[in-house]
């Protein structure tokens, strides 16, 4: 029988507050709002050493450095086929057919991503926490899995799994 094990943290600073709108079916496009996001996350793999999977103490504090760059800031999806994005060091200016916005550049985050969905937010942080984890700590987890909730009961969750020590995007 196989067994494995994991750790699941979530908490308060893992909130971000951010601002987005997003772009779907083409030809539509959502009016800016924001959210009160909130982020878990579950790390599976054996047991080190010291008989963690992964410190929880060192995983909340690579969390709070991620979700923190996101906080307080408009979301920009750098990857997107519908909207025209121009940027320098001081603003950031999207358009969408005939709509435009212009934000100061500071107050933007810049996404490699072609949504700002949920779903996308997911992967994003999950390629940043994966990234974190093998520079700072030589740790692969055998799967990670990043819960973005956007409000009570509406939450998408990004999964990838490890195949032969390489992860799957």
């Amino acid at each position: 029988m196989a067994s494995s094990f994991h750790i699941r943290v979530h908490h308060d600073q893992f909130a971000f507050c951010s601002a987005h709108f997003i772009t779907f079916a083409g030809h539509r496009c959502e009016h800016l709002h924001g959210h009160n996001y909130r982020v878990a996350v579950e790390l599976e793999g054996p047991l080190d050493d010291n008989r963690y999977v992964f410190d929880f103490i060192a995983l909340k504090k690579c969390m709070q450095e991620i979700t923190g760059q996101l906080d307080h800031r408009m979301l920009i999806p750098t990857q997107s086929e519908q909207l025209q994005c121009h940027h320098d060091v001081e603003k950031v200016i999207l358009t969408f057919e005939t709509r435009t916005w212009c934000f100061p550049r500071e107050d933007c985050v810049m996404l490699p991503v072609a949504n700002t969905t949920a779903e996308e937010l997911a992967r994003y942080i999950a390629s940043q926490l994966l990234t974190y984890l093998e520079q700072q700590y030589a740790f692969k987890p055998a799967t990670i899995s990043v819960t973005v909730e956007e409000g009570p009961g509406q939450f998408a969750i990004y999964r990838q799994s490890s195949v032969s020590g390489g992860m799957l995007d």
